[in-house]
């Protein structure tokens, strides 16, 4: 898939959330296990260690999610890591979730994404609107994700669900702007790139590769269900306002 750098749709001032959204990523995932390096074999096996007791604790877990209830940890962790008593909430587990990533891979291409595609989308709903649409992206792809595997307990981590509802929601409210894209080195229309994400999402279904690609098909539904409202708003606005006056 082509890697997006810039997106011609001009906004009218600074997007100071979609920047706050980007640094607080790259933040908590240079404080958290995530990002640890490992010299020698023990401490590689403890920094795993550490990582997976962590995605546990925070992760959005399917069977949790579903039954609000927190579920005992695995046999074959607590033995080869014995780690700490914990206590979670799972709801809160959804928000948590949104901000974690597994690698710098990951890292990196969702906040390319986010950059380039949610600086528009929040110069269109505004900075308090677009945080609360992001969160609810979120939520959506998390929940979505749970109830199609209701009783997975693979965590789930990851901004890719709330950021491919503002790909939806920006492929809907500007369907003509242009995108440069890295891979290939060319300028294309933005609906040619975040359609062809949607529908490789689709296409991956089913595979076993740990990607959570039916939470990407809810959260990029969710963003182009809101971006129709955010696009008929003023539609329906200047309507009110124009029947108030006969």
């Amino acid at each position: 898939m082509a890697l997006p750098l810039y997106d011609s749709q001009p906004t009218r001032r600074a997007p100071l959330i979609t920047y706050l959204l980007v640094a607080v990523n790259v933040v908590v995932f240079l404080i958290t296990p995530m990002a640890g390096f490992a010299q020698t074999n023990a401490q590689a096996r403890e920094r795993q260690c550490a990582q997976v007791t962590f995605i546990r604790q925070y992760g959005a877990i399917p069977r949790e999610l579903m039954s609000n209830r927190q579920e005992p940890l695995p046999e074959g962790i607590m033995a080869q890591c014995r780690p700490e008593p914990f206590d979670k909430m799972p709801w809160l587990s959804a928000f948590s979730s949104m901000f974690l990533h597994r690698d710098w891979e990951h890292l990196l291409g969702n906040m390319i994404f986010l950059f380039v595609f949610g600086q528009a989308a929040e110069d269109r709903l505004g900075r308090l609107r677009f945080t609360l649409f992001y969160l609810l992206w979120g939520l959506v792809a998390v929940y979505g994700f749970a109830v199609t595997d209701p009783d997975s307990i693979v965590p789930l981590i990851g901004a890719s669900g709330a950021i491919a509802g503002v790909l939806g929601a920006h492929l809907v409210m500007f369907p003509r702007s242009r995108t440069i894209a890295l891979i290939p080195p060319v300028r294309l229309p933005a609906w040619l790139l975040l359609g062809q994400f949607f529908l490789l999402q689709w296409q991956m279904l089913g595979s076993d590769d740990g990607v959570a690609y039916v939470a990407h098909i809810y959260g990029f539904v969710a963003g182009a269900a809101f971006g129709l409202w955010a696009r008929r708003a003023p539609a329906l606005r200047r309507a009110a306002v124009l029947g108030s006056r006969r």
